[in-house]
């Protein structure tokens, strides 16, 4: 099991960008896949993009390609979530997650261990 502690979230203005990020305790991130989500108060969490940490191969939503990039900061353990032209509808409480294997999926359910959430906000 993983600890995760998010980091980052706030309010800005639509085509702002902001980085989130995702810092793992208790053990590294090795072997492991990390994964973003969010979710709107009503709604079901959505996949955002996930990060094999050993081989850094990437995965994006559709809404989010070419906005979104994630990285590894491997001296601190960090996954970081860099989010470019922000639009209103990106507003959610944004969840980074973790799932022993680093195989990349899309499903809430394979991910085994969850921060506690940041709020990201978008101002049109």
């Amino acid at each position: 099991q993983v600890q995760l502690v998010e980091s980052g979230g706030g309010l800005v203005q639509a085509g702002d960008s902001l980085n989130l990020s995702c810092t793992a305790s208790g053990r590294s991130f090795s072997g492991y896949a990390v994964g973003w989500f969010r979710q709107v108060s009503g709604k079901e969490r959505e996949f955002v993009a996930a990060i094999s940490w050993n081989a850094g191969i990437t995965d994006y939503a559709d809404s989010v390609q070419d906005r979104f990039t994630l990285s590894r900061d491997t001296a601190k353990n960090t996954v970081i979530l860099q989010m470019n032209s922000l639009k209103p509808e990106d507003t959610a409480v944004y969840y980074c997650a973790a799932k022993s294997g680093g195989w990349l999926v899309r499903s809430v359910r394979e991910f085994g261990d969850w921060g506690q959430g940041t709020l990201v906000t978008v101002s049109s």
